[in-house]
């Protein structure tokens, strides 16, 4: 049962009140307060496991000169995608716009078979004021990385793009909110290896992980729905194949749901 402490302002990614909620647009607006004690405890499940994380607005810091509030989890553990793309990272509200600066983690753990890390400056993870299917921010580059004794040359783009709007939805655990609209992150990565002396494309480029998160109005976001998979290119031969230690296809989904908070 959700635990209403506080609901004042209309929270959109997590709430906070910020002077920047003002923007001269011909779009309603749609606040983000951003306000320091604020917090959301999230319920995590996977096939597998649940856990639960708890997501807290914890203080003003400054990025690059530029004024964000400091996001932060309890005990600074984070096992949800959500609550751990936020975890001591930098928001900031303007106009209808929510932006990200700091640091992306993805590990070897979620499926993958390379972990990606990532600092973000003013990354546009939410935009009410567009259309669904626009892209909002995007980052692309290639890093090199070693997996099991395996040198990867990683092609990535990370990309925000907006979703829809619901009048009314009804979460998967049966939870129903009004005024909800949705936006996704995407990573799209391709990957080149050694094997044998043989140079070979383990990964063809393809969509590895999609997050999708549902904000409610004067709530914030009340369930996320990740999705990370990968497919190893299936021209490989099959000597240099059975070389390499991952699994030629992975797939796993992970669900987070509100369950309680405090909005000032």
């Amino acid at each position: 049962m959700k635990k209403i402490l506080f609901l004042i302002l209309s929270s959109l990614f997590f709430s906070c009140s910020s002077d920047e909620t003002v923007e001269d647009n011909n779009y309603p607006l749609f606040e983000i307060p951003l306000v320091d004690g604020n917090y959301w405890t999230y319920d995590i499940e996977t096939e597998t496991n649940t856990s639960r994380d708890s997501l807290y607005v914890a203080n003003d810091t400054l990025i690059n000169s530029i004024l964000h509030k400091k996001m932060k989890v309890k005990n600074n553990i984070a096992t949800g995608f959500y609550s751990n793309s936020l975890k001591n990272n930098g928001l900031r509200v303007s106009g209808n716009k929510l932006l990200l600066s700091g640091d992306l983690s993805l590990s070897a753990g979620q499926t993958l078979p390379f972990s990606l890390d990532l600092e973000l400056f003013e990354f546009i993870v939410f935009n009410a004021d567009v259309n669904s299917g626009e892209t909002l921010s995007t980052k692309s580059g290639t890093i090199q990385e070693t997996v099991n004794g395996y040198p990867l040359t990683i092609n990535y783009t990370l990309k925000s793009v907006s979703g829809n709007t619901f009048e009314n939805y009804t979460a998967p655990n049966n939870d129903t909110y009004s005024n909800v609209k949705s936006n996704k992150i995407i990573l799209t990565a391709r990957i080149e290896t050694s094997v044998s002396g043989f140079s070979v494309f383990l990964l063809n480029e393809q969509d590895v992980m999609v997050s999708e998160q549902f904000i409610a109005k004067n709530i914030g976001v009340v369930h996320t729905n990740t999705v990370t998979t990968y497919t190893l290119n299936p021209s490989i031969p099959a000597q240099l194949l059975n070389q390499i230690p991952f699994p030629s296809n992975q797939t796993q989904t992970q669900t987070e749901f509100l369950d309680t908070y405090q909005v000032n």
